[in-house]
């Protein structure tokens, strides 16, 4: 089994000495980075960065990582989390009816490049449940209109809850998430064949 490591995920306003006060926390306390990069949006004012290290030797505990980070993100106004290489996300793969970005997720997450549990594939169209019966899970419709957005949302929401998701990637999913709906599970990545939002494509379907 690989070395259990731990990852910062951090944004905040761009300013001095960001880097290397991040560093000292992991440093000052015993552990070896192991990955970190970092970018700085200009026009936004703002700084993010991933960091991983390893946990052997580190001298805080996990219960306690957050917490002591906290002291030190507050004043730079940071969004942070922190995870762990050995906690398993569940995801939630959402499509419509293209399969090759749904295909390549789950090719990888057979092939365990992708470390995560797929309970459940969402679709607004029923084109691709096939692919779920291949792969042994579970295949949830739900057809989605301007007239009923709010009310499958709705639905979505708590599906996600009974499948316990950590995270939703929509693969192909060519429907445009309400506010209402990120306001309540921000957890998404979006694969998108090209830029947005200058290309978001002709029309949702």
């Amino acid at each position: 089994m690989s070395e259990i490591t731990a990852t910062l995920l951090i944004s905040c306003p761009d300013q001095k000495g960001l880097v290397a006060t991040f560093a000292n926390f992991i440093y000052n306390n015993g552990g070896n980075i192991i990955h970190a990069d970092q970018h700085t949006d200009f026009e936004a004012g703002l700084f993010l960065t991933r960091i991983e290290w390893q946990l052997k030797d580190f001298k805080l505990s996990r219960d306690m990582i957050s917490s002591a980070f906290a002291a030190i993100a507050k004043p730079m106004q940071a969004i942070w989390q922190v995870h762990f290489s050995d906690s398993i996300p569940r995801l939630a793969l959402w499509v419509t009816k293209q399969d090759h970005c749904l295909l390549d997720l789950l090719w990888r997450w057979q092939a365990k490049e992708i470390k995560a549990e797929i309970p459940v594939i969402i679709s607004n169209h029923k084109d691709l449940e096939f692919i779920a019966e291949q792969f042994n899970l579970d295949f949830c419709y739900i057809p989605i209109n301007k007239n009923n957005k709010i009310q499958q949302e709705a639905r979505q929401l708590e599906l996600l809850k009974k499948y316990r998701i950590d995270l939703v990637v929509l693969a192909k999913y060519m429907q445009i998430l309400t506010p209402e709906f990120i306001t309540q599970f921000p957890k998404v990545i979006n694969i998108h064949h090209s830029f947005l939002p200058a290309f978001a494509g002709a029309k949702p379907y």
